[in-house]
């Protein structure tokens, strides 16, 4: 079944006439270019699928079952990780593949991109340095069961990261938020040594095929250099700085108040935010009509992801295989189960054909009906660039941005106010304040901004490009989170600790968390196309549900994966480049109360990054 889809997509029907036309002496020198770089391709693309099918599963058994002191899944993660390596980074792909380059004038658009996949890929794993890629294999695995086989522990009782997150959502008393923050953070110390280890691996092993460090290596996938996409992110950054400006006084003066501290901090200490790195602050806000977890607390959680699967059907979209039901990892593991589990939602393209899978820990609240909603997007993404026009290595989103962008998009579509009231969330005609519900969704969004775009991208470029020392990395880690955030440490935070690796990209998804900052971007700029030009509609009281036109215009987009440049896509759908604006416009209200709010107060954070 795979070797006929890779054929039927591979242009296999081509390539035989181009034989055909060789035979007769009437080939080309075009042809005959075109027709070998086809056949190596085809090649390459069926053994590519199979090792990277196995390693897919190999990687899910060691995300799903985790078990103390049991390295079964270790090696074959190393194993199946090795081979895939092996393929990808063979002095023999790489040979063939630049020879092809060499000709691309006279080459395909389509075979030229897959050929430019194949280089990037094996600039990941040169098998010229194979020691050092199978030490890079070894040791990004062993930092993996670090990181999800840890016990979180609060007074010595074992909790688990979604206790503490309801801690930093919900608990009042400062000192109870303190543990619970501290807890968040141990996990820090086991992981800072295999940090430095991956971060001279990494750059070790794609500095073989000439990339100066990890970071610009990550960085060129969007044919961009390390200082181009530098320049992008900090220009988003001033972009919303006015208004993050706003939201960070705001936050001070109101958090003080609700924790009963009477001289309001410059900085935002980190413990008094509900996340564990201050990168969404919506919960600290309520807004009176849309207190979904009145209703979804008393669903199973299984109809969460049961109803994020209408919504895509409703636009036009497929039922979920059956397979994705009995394969994914959807809900928290029981009380007392013998391994543990990684409880980051992710979702899965596990064999590139029709193989998908979340792995999420869903339980009926609003932030994980929006994750389920958000995750589907791209499991959805995965089924509609799946299809005969896209082969395998261009199966992907028009950049990586793209896919997080078609997941937020949709999670944003469903916390509109209009949908929630359609589908009996919130009761019809509900009274709300437009402008709290802007200020919910601004301490989401636009916050995130800075941590993504700022914090995370600035400390792992100077982690791979500029070489931090490891004896410097919590300091500059919280210089960082001060500068663009305007968040501190609770207290002093010494170079035992490494809170930066803390988050789970900078482990295991390294050197590309600016993904994220883009992808809202992209998210609002798509937003304001469907809203304003398919809906007709506010693009603050949207209702997607059912409207085959918003499917089609989303499908249109999943459905080139890889194919084409994704300025030219994101252009030609939507009419504009890149751009911030339609994130500005939508918060433009809220922008104007704030200033209002804050009359008299103390700004603290600089106008401009």
């Amino acid at each position: 079944m795979i070797k006929h889809s890779l054929f039927e997509h591979s242009g296999f029907a081509r390539k035989s006439l181009y034989i055909v036309l060789l035979a007769l002496g009437g080939c080309t020198s075009e042809d005959k270019v075109r027709s070998e770089a086809q056949a190596f391709l085809d090649q390459y693309t069926t053994e590519y699928v199979k090792r990277y099918t196995a390693s897919s599963e190999a990687q899910w058994s060691a995300n799903t079952r985790i078990v103390a002191g049991d390295s079964t899944n270790a090696k074959a993660v190393e194993k199946t990780g090795q081979a895939f390596a092996d393929f990808t980074g063979s002095d023999e792909n790489i040979e063939k593949a630049q020879s092809f380059l060499d000709k691309k004038d006279k080459l395909t658009d389509l075979q030229v991109r897959q050929l430019q996949k194949i280089m990037y890929i094996a600039a990941n794993n040169p098998v010229t340095i194979t020691d050092v890629v199978k030490k890079r294999i070894k040791a990004e695995n062993a930092q993996v069961e670090r990181l999800y086989g840890f016990d979180f522990k609060i007074d010595g009782k074992t909790v688990s990261t979604n206790q503490i997150d309801d801690i930093l959502k919900n608990e009042s008393r400062l000192d109870h938020r303190l543990k619970a923050w501290n807890a968040s953070k141990e996990v820090g110390k086991t992981l800072k040594g295999g940090l430095t280890e991956l971060r001279d691996l990494r750059n070790q092993t794609v500095q073989a095929l000439g990339f100066k460090d990890y970071f610009g290596y990550q960085v060129s996938d969007y044919g961009m250099e390390s200082d181009q996409m530098i320049a992008l992110i900090k220009k988003i950054n001033n972009q919303l700085r006015p208004l993050y400006r706003e939201l960070h006084t705001y936050a001070r003066y109101e958090l003080a108040k609700r924790y009963g501290v009477k001289e309001v901090p410059d900085y935002i200490p980190a413990h008094w935010l509900p996340n564990r790195w201050g990168q969404d602050w919506s919960s600290i806000v309520s807004v009176k009509g849309m207190n979904t977890d009145s209703v979804l607390k008393t669903k199973p959680a299984e109809w969460i992801v049961k109803d994020a699967e209408a919504l895509y059907q409703s636009l036009g979209y497929p039922a979920l295989p059956s397979a994705f039901w009995q394969k994914s990892s959807l809900y928290p593991l029981a009380p007392g189960t013998a391994y543990k589990k990684n409880n980051h939602a992710s979702a899965w393209h596990m064999d590139l054909q029709n193989d998908v899978r979340s792995l999420m820990s869903v339980e009926p609240n609003a932030e994980w009906y929006e994750t389920a909603n958000h995750e589907l997007g791209h499991i959805y993404y995965y089924m509609t660039y799946t299809n005969k026009d896209v082969p395998p290595l261009l199966r992907e989103g028009a950049n990586r941005a793209f896919h997080e962008a078609m997941g937020s998009l949709m999670g944003l579509a469903s916390q509109q106010k209009p949908y929630l009231e359609s589908k009996g969330i919130i009761p019809k005609g509900t009274s709300t304040d437009q402008i709290q519900g802007l200020l919910k969704e601004a301490l989401n969004y636009v916050v995130f901004i800075p941590f993504s775009a700022g914090t995370m991208t600035e400390f792992e470029k100077q982690l791979y490009a500029d070489k931090l020392p490891q004896n410097q990395y919590n300091k500059a880690w919280w210089e960082l989170s001060r500068k663009y955030q305007g968040i501190i440490a609770p207290q002093q935070r010494g170079e035992e600790y490494c809170d930066a690796a803390t988050k789970t990209h900078i482990n295991d998804d390294p050197a590309q968390y600016y993904d994220y900052a883009l992808s809202f971007v992209i998210l609002f700029q798509l937003h304001d196309h469907i809203a304003k030009k398919i809906l007709h509609q506010d693009p603050h009281a949207t209702n997607y549900y059912g409207n085959k036109e918003v499917g089609k215009f989303l499908q249109g987009i999943m459905r080139q994966g890889a194919t084409k440049d994704w300025d030219s896509i994101l252009k030609e759908e939507t009419g504009s480049g890149l751009s911030a604006k339609p994130m500005v416009d939508y918060f433009e209200p809220l922008l104007k109360w704030l200033k209002q709010q804050n009359k008299g107060r103390k700004y603290t954070l600089s106008e401009s990054i």
